[in-house]
């Protein structure tokens, strides 16, 4: 069995990055590459499963 190290620990930071390339047409697969973790927790983040506020940070940021 080898040794697999675990996806990397999500902060809200993170979160509102992954908002932001989301809104800017990245897909999802490739943001979950870029920070180490599963599509499926890239998914609870955009919506707003986990991490609640991000998004709407990040669309603030967007706007400003």
């Amino acid at each position: 069995m080898a040794n697999r190290r675990p996806s990397h620990a999500l902060t809200f930071n993170d979160a509102i990055e992954i908002c932001e390339l989301y809104l800017a047409g990245e897909f999802q697969n490739r943001i979950a590459a870029k920070f180490d973790v599963n599509p499926g927790r890239v998914s609870e983040v955009i919506k707003g499963r986990k991490f609640i506020g991000a998004m709407q940070q990040a669309i603030a940021k967007k706007q400003s």
